[in-house]
């Protein structure tokens, strides 16, 4: 998820879709060669830099035991696609589960403007779309991932919606842990470095809690926050 509108052009935006969804008004928009995503009037992410979207899968990925064969991630969030488009260009993975509850987002990539972005990556055998909310899924399943690949909001101190902010409370947390795999990896997506969240990681039981940075145009960098599940 990208944090900042910054990076975007300086051409207005054009309203292509707005919708009212299960939780909200979302909207997208194209401005210039991007398109962006808004969420109840709340500037969500736009494909101008995928960078840290990227950074996401391939932190996961490079964390697993090199010995573990064919891993499945799941990613908590399709947003624009871009997540996913990287778990589909690597080889390794053998299944790749996408959460999104919002039905507007599914759509606009199956069938709307966003399909020139991951197309491929939705007909790829290994993915599956589940459409659904994340904390409940993670709350109500009792299949374990190897990797969890989590961007559902701008971060642990900046969430979109308060029902978002119990992914990262502690119970959050412990939850995020059951559905792991020993030697299973917790990845998360954040607008911004955050201390205080890695000590709430370790208070979790997970272990190897560490912060990659991803620099930005102006201000703080975009983070990716990765623990292991190492029992």
């Amino acid at each position: 998820m990208t944090a900042s509108p910054s990076r975007t052009t300086d051409s207005a935006p054009v309203t292509l879709d707005r919708r009212d969804g299960p939780f909200g008004e979302v909207v997208l928009r194209e401005r210039g060669e991007h398109f962006e995503i808004i969420a109840n009037g709340c500037f969500l992410m736009d494909t101008s830099d995928g960078r840290s979207e990227r950074l996401l899968i391939d932190a996961a990925l490079a964390a697993l035991p090199p010995a573990r064969p064919a891993p499945s991630v799941l990613i908590g969030g399709l947003g624009v696609g871009f997540s996913l488009v990287r778990a589909a260009t690597q080889e390794r993975w053998g299944r790749i589960v996408v959460v999104e509850r919002e039905p507007a987002i599914v759509e606009w990539h199956l069938r709307g403007p966003l399909d020139r972005i991951s197309g491929g990556a939705l007909t790829d055998p290994r993915t599956a779309v589940l459409r659904a909310d994340l904390v409940t899924h993670l709350r109500t399943t009792t299949e374990r991932y190897d990797a969890l690949c989590l961007d559902i909001d701008n971060g642990p101190d900046w969430t979109v919606t308060d029902d978002n902010g119990s992914l990262y409370s502690p119970s959050g947390l412990a939850t995020c842990r059951e559905r792991l795999t020993p030697g299973g990896v917790l990845a998360m997506w954040s607008a911004q470095p955050s201390e205080s969240f890695e000590q709430a990681l370790r208070s979790a039981g997970f272990d190897g809690v560490r912060t990659e940075e991803v620099p930005v145009a102006r201000g703080v960098p975009d983070v990716v926050h990765l623990a292991l599940r190492t029992a």
